[in-house]
């Protein structure tokens, strides 16, 4: 099973980090790890039998790399139908090195976008004279978007059939958004205006498929003139227009 080979090789890692020192793992964003991958997210279309992923060391130290991919859950258990290769490899300083993903057999929706996550882990390699030493794991997670190939129209082409929303449940208001389209939509952006305020939610959570997307305000007062603006990261990781909308209901 994937998930059994992933822990397999992740132990085998840790082992090879903690010879001669401590090893501490920590996520990271792209822009604070040491290693690059050539893109903030991957697109696997359905009709392809693999995609690459370009992972460069530009530091002048090699690291042990481990790639996987997994679940929004972040565990190592859950089976997923993708495979890095290589999965673990060494990466010398200044080089780079191609990452294959490929499909095994599935059962995902062929009427809307699944999405998982690509990891890359990097541990320094240690020296025998460096007894003691803290080496630090460094972790790098990506989105990784599957796509249909019954998905016809380019994402952006959805962002203005959003549907928005005021709730008002236990006490607090929440920004609904409905999304009818068949794309998991990523905020860069959204701010709620009403009555000479703004408010915009820390963080953003996607907007998935065909569902709905609670987002809790603090500060919001109930008007007739709320409006939503709101802009989102597109393939290659850039931002689109914003969009203005009107709040179609309020609670």
């Amino acid at each position: 099973m994937p998930g059994l080979f992933r822990w397999s090789t992740f132990s085998r890692l840790l082992c090879l980090a903690i010879t001669f020192s401590s090893a501490v793992l920590l996520y990271s964003s792209p822009g604070h790890a040491a290693l690059t991958i050539n893109g903030t997210r991957i697109i696997y279309d359905s009709h392809k039998r693999s995609v690459s992923v370009i992972i460069s060391n530009p530091s002048k130290r090699p690291f042990a790399v481990q790639t996987w991919i997994n679940t929004e859950l972040d565990d190592t258990t859950t089976a997923v139908p993708f495979m890095p290769t290589p999965a673990l490899f060494r990466l010398n300083a200044g080089k780079e090195q191609y990452v294959q993903i490929n499909q095994w057999p599935h059962t995902l929706p062929n009427d809307r976008e699944s999405v998982f996550y690509f990891n890359v882990q990097e541990i320094p390699q240690s020296k025998s004279s460096n007894t003691g030493v803290l080496n630090i794991a460094m972790r790098t997670r990506i989105k990784f978007f599957y796509r249909p190939t019954s998905i016809k129209n380019p994402a952006d082409t959805h962002l203005k059939h959003l549907q928005w929303a005021v709730k008002k449940m236990d006490g607090h208001y929440y920004l609904e958004a409905h999304n009818p389209s068949p794309y998991f939509i990523s905020f860069a952006s959204l701010e709620l205006r009403f009555n000479g305020q703004k408010e915009s939610p820390t963080n953003p959570a996607m907007a998935a498929p065909f569902s709905r997307q609670l987002y809790r305000l603090s500060a919001f007062k109930p008007t007739a003139d709320a409006l939503v603006t709101f802009s989102s990261i597109n393939d290659y990781g850039g931002v689109s227009p914003p969009l203005t909308a009107a709040i179609t209901s309020a609670d």
